[in-house]
């Protein structure tokens, strides 16, 4: 099946020449140029990927992302002018996987677009483990989903990875360069995109956020995912 592409974005000209290069690649795309309109469009369509600005006419990108993450979990690159911190903080903190400045080369864009597909598309049925069980915590690592306490739990996909990508390595400390270079590849992230997308783990797993019993800091060197009792299928 034909991996789709969700362009939310009210300058036409940026839509065109996105899709012109996503076409030249085999995506099909489609097209919104309002927030809300592309809320409709995710739900009914349900896309691969989404690529969202953040400046819109109706509002802002931050809540489309926020209200898209609702009923989804498709990857979602957010498109901003300005590249200021805040900007991509508030936007990973909304939901979204990664961010791009404008302006932006089309290359780049489709190599990020191509690099989270091949994430998704990744099955780990080489590991004699199917699933790992960690007190309340269950992750399916076959159909890539998470139960607390026998509630599923909402991860994007990069929280999962980054997920598994911890109790994987319990009791290890990893550092921030390692964790980026497994899960964000050869995509460029700073250390606090790391930091917002741990922050986000916490509020999803942890009994208090502000007081982590699992994903432990090591401050000034990484994180450590602290994993005393683990059982595996």
């Amino acid at each position: 099946m034909t991996p789709s592409v969700l362009v939310v974005d009210d300058e036409k000209s940026i839509v065109e020449f996105i899709e012109l290069n996503l076409k030249r690649q085999g995506f099909s795309v489609l097209k919104a140029y309002k927030g809300q309109d592309g809320i409709s469009i995710a739900r009914e369509s349900n896309p691969s990927v989404i690529v969202l600005d953040v400046m819109l006419p109706d509002t802002d990108g931050f809540e489309v992302c926020r209200s898209i993450r609702e009923f989804s979990m498709a990857p979602i690159i957010m498109l901003t002018a300005r590249g200021e911190d805040v900007d991509k903080i508030i936007g990973l903190e909304m939901g979204a996987d990664d961010y791009m400045v404008k302006p932006f080369n089309p290359r780049v864009l489709v190599a990020k677009i191509n690099a989270m597909l091949r994430r998704l598309s990744v099955k780990v049925l080489s590991s004699p483990t199917s699933s790992i069980i960690i007190d309340d915590i269950k992750m399916d690592l076959i159909n890539r989903t998470l139960f607390k306490s026998e509630k599923q739990i909402e991860l994007t996909p990069r929280e999962f990875d980054l997920l598994k990508f911890l109790v994987l390595n319990p009791n290890k400390l990893l550092k921030r360069e390692e964790i980026i270079e497994e899960i964000w590849k050869q995509e460029y992230v700073d250390h606090r995109s790391v930091d917002v997308h741990i922050r986000r783990l916490r509020e999803k797993i942890e009994r208090d956020p502000n007081n982590p019993e699992k994903i432990l800091t090591i401050w000034g060197k990484g994180y450590r995912f602290n994993n005393e009792r683990n059982e595996q299928d």
